[in-house]
């Protein structure tokens, strides 16, 4: 019973890890490659591009990528609590990143600038609408972005740390 439990929770640190790598690699890609490529785009292109990324990004993969880190973190957290409290704070900032950086940001500065974006119909815009637009838009998400970015690629390394420090046998832990 305990190889079972021990093996339900090195299955849950992996799929944390994996889960959060993911997001941390689109993170990354979004921030080093997407938005300075669109942002090369005049005014309506850009934020035709962007509305339209927007729309596709939403679907059931991307959200098991975005939320499963969220859930699996606290829960992988818990279940090493007893057993390993280097790696229990390992897994704690982890997640506490991961929720105040990622979820936090998303939920209260990118998806609000989305929605803006999403219900403006660009159809009807005028150019200087658009420039407008797009001046209100593209820092602050950016900016949010970036705070994202960072923060996935920490708790990321976090979790990488966990793995590694889990299994007394293989590294020493005082």
């Amino acid at each position: 019973m305990e190889f079972f439990r021990d093996g339900a929770k090195t299955y849950v640190l992996f799929l944390a890890t994996l889960l959060t790598g993911l997001l941390a690699g689109v993170f990354f890609t979004w921030t080093n490659a997407i938005t300075p490529g669109i942002g090369r785009l005049n005014d309506l292109g850009y934020l035709q591009a962007f509305q339209q990324m927007n729309k596709t990004i939403l679907n059931p993969l991307f959200y098991v990528v975005i939320i499963g880190p969220l859930i699996l973190t606290f829960v992988v957290s818990y279940l090493y609590k007893a057993s390993h409290r280097y790696v229990f704070r390992l897994l704690l900032a982890s997640a506490i990143i991961y929720f105040s950086g990622v979820f936090l940001i998303t939920k209260f500065g990118n998806i609000p600038l989305n929605e803006m974006l999403d219900n403006t119909k660009l159809t009807d815009i005028s150019l200087g609408d658009a420039k407008n637009l797009r001046n209100r838009f593209e820092n602050n998400w950016n900016n949010l972005h970036l705070i994202r970015t960072i923060s996935s690629s920490t708790s990321f390394f976090l979790l990488i740390l966990a793995c590694l420090f889990r299994n007394d046998h293989i590294i020493k832990i005082n």
